[in-house]
């Protein structure tokens, strides 16, 4: 039996679009909390949270782009057709907020404000075009031969709405543990309110997410419920409620800083691996499959040996500047 390309990439792109949203998800959290959290001290603190490592995490977006673009031609070129403007906008959020990271330490305390606004809005922008997209591709694209047909608004839709807003608060709640872990005195204690109240949001997000979509494809909902596949499912939902007890729990105990964002990656996890096992083969819904959209197995071999070269320098440099920079931050500590 030969080995199947197409399979090993559809891994690849998974396990880089999860590791971007856990990793990029907990920093685009702390921006859109900055609003939340008028002193400027405090901001500081936050922001130099995630100054040294912002950067590396966005690297998983770029492999998962340029991983799809080598293995699935067919399907970078369909989403970029369709969703270039939520796509440009998200862009947009990204640059706003990485060029906040670098002028707001050097700006004056009159100018300050604009980029935190620059920062917490980009933030914002980001994440909620992210999951407009993600609710977009869920609902399905129209295509004929491999190619987008639709029009330039298809992507907006209720449902692609809510997923943003579902985003919106995964990742608050990401940045606000995040920042329980690194954080500690009365700014932490801040942060555990806003998690738990991230926590609420992100358990309704997850429940109407799971109602809504079986009824927006019938192809999932046979799926969930067909009489074998449901009991193979059932564990994702019961281990989704237990992770979201034990998380409401360790928010309560002062001794607990760092089981928080363990769970939290524990409960993202699971909503992820709850969307890929509703969808896959399929990779470009309604229909189109991973072998259908496939670029030729010569040019997915080609590619898999730089992928399998870069992915360990990744995860290397990625290890090594968590630990560099392990340990609480504290008032008046700056990486810059």
């Amino acid at each position: 039996m030969g080995i199947d390309m197409s399979v090993i990439w559809a891994g690849i792109i998974v396990l880089g679009v999860f590791m971007y949203v856990v990793m990029d998800g907990f920093d685009l959290g702390v921006g859109m909390l900055f609003p939340f959290f008028k002193n400027r001290h405090d901001r500081d603190v936050m922001m130099n949270t995630i100054a040294p490592v912002w950067d590396g995490n966005e690297t998983w977006l770029v492999l998962g782009g340029a991983g799809l673009m080598a293995a699935f031609p067919v399907v970078y070129s369909a989403v970029l057709s369709a969703l270039y403007l939520p796509m440009m906008l998200m862009l947009v959020g990204l640059i706003l907020r990485g060029v906040a990271f670098e002028f707001r330490f050097r700006a004056s305390d009159q100018r300050r404000h604009i980029w935190d606004k620059a920062f917490s809005g980009g933030s914002l922008l980001a994440t909620a075009m992210q999951g407009v997209t993600l609710g977009a591709l869920l609902s399905g694209l129209e295509l004929q031969g491999g190619v987008f047909v639709g029009g330039a608004f298809d992507w907006l839709s209720p449902f692609s709405v809510f997923t943003g807003l579902g985003l919106v608060a995964a990742y608050m709640l990401l940045g606000s543990t995040w920042l329980v872990l690194k954080t500690e005195g009365t700014l932490q204690q801040g942060l555990r309110r806003a998690a738990k109240l991230s926590t609420v949001a992100m358990a309704a997000a997850i429940a109407v997410v799971s109602l809504w979509t079986p009824l927006l494809h019938e192809s999932i909902a046979q799926r969930w419920f067909a009489s074998q596949a449901f009991y193979w499912f059932l564990p994702v939902p019961l281990l989704v409620l237990a992770c979201l007890a034990l998380l409401w729990r360790t928010l309560g105990s002062q001794r607990r800083h760092g089981s928080p964002f363990s769970l939290s990656l524990v409960l993202v996890f699971l909503g992820y691996t709850g969307l890929v096992i509703s969808i896959m083969p399929v990779i470009l819904p309604p229909s189109l499959t991973i072998w259908q959209a496939a670029a030729p197995a010569s040019s997915q071999g080609f590619a898999l040996v730089g992928a399998l070269f870069i992915i360990p320098i990744i995860l290397g440099y990625t290890a090594w500047s968590y630990y560099v920079f392990r340990g609480k931050v504290r008032h008046g500590e700056a990486y810059h």
